[in-house]
């Protein structure tokens, strides 16, 4: 029997290259047609700059000795009051005074530098703890609310269905503002909390409908196998039922975790420095526009592209578990 040809592949593989290459030039000939100056080189020090502390004499006195060594310079200073020399240590290209100067209190001698954690990097990681604490608690509601939802008991069977309809009829940013100035207020929440409380249940209803219909597409034979072999019912959901699902339901679940960590910017209408409002702050202050919000949108990017890759890797060990 002959061997059946593979389809030559670098047809298509050159067809992908050009569109990318067309992209990227309209993508430059766009940027030509904005009368704006791009200032790339302002972004880097939004992650991590050098902050520079001026070092000041604490009494006045006379410059007795001053010991340069490289980066570092080591001053001596003795008090006009009396008593022993102080040593102060600044930078050596910043010194300011030379060796046996009279010196005032109060006056500058040079400054240190030590490195600074930019805006935009605790701006980063408040957006990754955030949701990633929102996504665990709306894992948790989740799947409370789409047990509650398959569940015989009307009660529990109603307010499941009452909280899913609520929250997904109803846009985030309204329950970010309810559950803040409404919520917070009652309960005297701090807005990270609030916020996090926002976006938890949020996260959680849709969470409830994706393992509603991952544990509603398990056979009914397995449940009756598992009951007839005298497990109860909680037994049953947690051992047979919930494992099958989770394996199901995941890619949905990794939509939804990285969809949550894009609508985590919303929180920064109740002024909380995410990175989102990170970048609106170092806009207002470096007039750098385009620069920030395209840095802003890469991080985004960057962020749940890891996220993504983490979940398919997860995803692909389940499968080779079955």
């Amino acid at each position: 029997m002959p061997l059946k040809r593979r389809s030559a592949q670098w047809p298509w593989q050159g067809l992908l290259v050009v569109i990318l290459l067309g992209l990227a030039v309209g993508l430059w000939i766009a940027t030509k047609q904005v009368n704006y100056e791009w200032r790339w080189e302002r972004v880097p020090q939004y992650f991590a700059y050098q902050d520079e502390v001026a070092q000041v004499a604490p009494f006045a006195g006379r410059v007795v000795k001053i010991d340069a060594d490289g980066a570092y310079s080591q001053v001596h200073m003795l008090p006009s009051a009396g008593g022993s020399p102080v040593l102060i240590t600044v930078e050596t290209d910043t010194l300011k005074i030379a060796d046996g100067a009279q010196v005032a209190e109060d006056a500058e001698i040079g400054a240190t530098r030590h490195w600074r954690v930019g805006p935009l990097t605790e701006g980063l990681w408040v957006t990754i703890w955030l949701s990633f604490a929102s996504g665990f608690i709306g894992l948790i509601i989740g799947l409370i609310a789409g047990l509650c939802r398959i569940s015989k008991n009307p009660a529990l069977r109603g307010l499941a269905v009452l909280y899913i309809e609520l929250i997904r009829g109803t846009p985030l940013l309204v329950q970010i503002f309810i559950f803040y100035f409404f919520i917070g207020t009652v309960l005297n929440l701090d807005r990270t909390i609030a916020g996090i409380g926002a976006l938890s249940l949020f996260v959680g209803a849709y969470t409830a409908e994706i393992i509603r219909a991952g544990i509603q597409s398990i056979p009914k034979g397995q449940t009756e196998a598992a009951r007839s072999l005298g497990m109860s019912v909680a037994e049953t959901m947690i051992h047979i039922v919930l494992p099958q699902a989770f394996k199901r339901v995941l890619p949905p679940l990794a939509g939804q975790f990285i969809s949550l960590i894009k609508d985590s910017s919303l929180v920064s209408v109740i002024a909380i420095t995410d990175l989102t409002k990170s970048g609106r702050e170092i806009i207002t202050s470096s007039f750098a526009t385009f620069e920030i919000w395209f840095t802003v949108a890469l991080l985004y990017l960057l962020v749940t592209s890891v996220l993504s890759q983490l979940l398919f890797w997860l995803e692909r060990r389940f499968a080779r578990s079955d």
